[in-house]
């Protein structure tokens, strides 16, 4: 008895698919090609949750999702792959139940890791296109190196606040991310989504374009977004395009590159270390002086919110708030002064030349860069920074504070 094609259709598959089988685009090859096709999406929040429903919805035969985070309260704003009782729950067997119950006809391979550059090369490799749903540095280098190492097509998302964009790297026939981005930002310079926020709906604009390159790609239909950065500002309700051009200098992907294997993204990033103040994103005003201080041992640069709040008992220390007046009215450790990250210059009068000074914020991230500037401009030794934030104060100290 003959084996039956893996290619072929059925009647139901038929029937789900006809609005694609009809575009002459398409058509019977064209879904052919679709449930042919093998493509990693990196990430399971929230531009991978509509890039992964709509390539599942579409027939793309084989999904690879990776991820190694669990739902949280705070992904339901805009990661959609998830509902509240997956809260809790890993992130890749949420995603699977959902997209399972809207195409049981595809294959899912879940890799439940952080992507490495010990592990990126083996789970990139079996699949034709990867498309990135990350949300840090350090990930979307290794994508990018990894898919030019490996000759594979990286579809390239990215969004903040308002704000998103999308492209498609393909070395072989145009730029990759490194000719566009050839150094990372300093550590800290562009918040997390965590610390800037994200409109919900962002995610789903700019996953949704990542999507339709994909299925683009796989059809060899229409022009992708080789060579081209779309920009999107969802408060103008507008979209730009700016043309990327090939380094012929990049270190990777031109004719003479000088990187032929994965490194170690973090420390290219200068993310390694907890401890490690991240660089200040405010231009502090010259006149700044530092202050006269007596030497003293200067205070490691993070505190624990338990030790944090025994200081506080005792009345030791000065707590200062640098997140912003919104987010100040979400939530505040009770004692606070808020003195914002982009007021601290103006405003230095306020603290104190004695005593020990801690500094919040939402994870910690301003708050180092406040104590360096403190410290290394304005003359202050005793000045610590919460580590964690007050979203950690709220999770181990006083869970009667809202985290947001």
């Amino acid at each position: 008895m003959a084996a039956q094609d893996p290619l072929r259709f059925s009647a139901e598959e038929i029937k789900r698919y006809n609005r694609h089988l009809i575009l002459p685009e398409v058509g019977m090859d064209g879904q052919r090609r679709l449930k042919a096709a093998a493509v990693l999406v990196v990430g399971a929040g929230g531009l991978g949750s509509p890039l992964a429903m709509y390539l599942a919805a579409a027939g793309v035969g084989h999904l690879g999702l990776v991820d190694f985070d669990v739902v949280d309260v705070s992904n339901l704003q805009r990661q959609v792959l998830h509902s509240t009782p997956d809260v809790g729950r890993k992130k890749l067997a949420s995603a699977r139940d959902r997209l399972h119950a809207l195409n049981p006809q595809i294959e899912i391979t879940l890799h439940e890791t952080a992507l490495t550059a010990a592990n990126a090369l083996d789970i990139l490799g079996p699949y034709s296109i990867v498309a990135d749903g990350t949300d840090n540095y350090p990930t979307r280098y290794l994508v990018n190196d990894a898919c030019v190492l490996l000759g594979k097509t990286n579809v390239y998302g990215s969004i903040y606040r308002f704000e998103g964009q999308a492209s498609v790297f393909d070395a072989r026939r145009g730029p990759c991310y490194r000719c566009l981005f050839p150094e990372p930002p300093p550590p800290g310079l562009v918040p997390s989504c965590a610390e800037g926020g994200v409109l919900g709906v962002l995610p789903g604009v700019i996953g949704t374009i990542q999507a339709a390159e994909t299925l683009k790609l796989v059809l060899e239909c229409g022009e992708p977004l080789i060579g081209r950065l779309l920009l999107f500002d969802a408060l103008a309700m507008r979209f730009r395009e700016v043309k990327l051009r090939k380094n012929p200098d990049c270190l990777l992907c031109s004719d003479h590159p000088t990187i032929d294997r994965l490194i170690d993204y973090e420390e290219f990033c200068g993310v390694r270390g907890a401890g490690v103040a991240a660089a200040p994103t405010t231009a502090w005003p010259r006149e700044i002086e530092p202050r006269e201080v007596e030497p003293r041992e200067i205070e490691p640069p993070e505190i624990e919110p338990r030790e944090l709040a025994a200081a506080m008992e005792r009345r030791e220390v000065t707590l200062v708030d640098v997140r912003e007046p919104h987010e100040w009215a979400i939530a505040r450790i009770e004692g606070a002064r808020l003195i914002p990250l982009g007021e601290l210059p103006a405003r230095l009068a306020e603290l104190p030349l004695a005593g020990d000074l801690v500094l919040y914020c939402h994870h910690g991230i301003r708050s180092l860069r406040a104590l360096e500037f403190l410290r290394q401009s304005a003359g202050l030794e005793r000045v610590r920074s919460l580590r964690g934030g007050i979203d950690a104060w709220s999770a181990e100290v006083d869970p009667g504070v809202p985290r947001y």
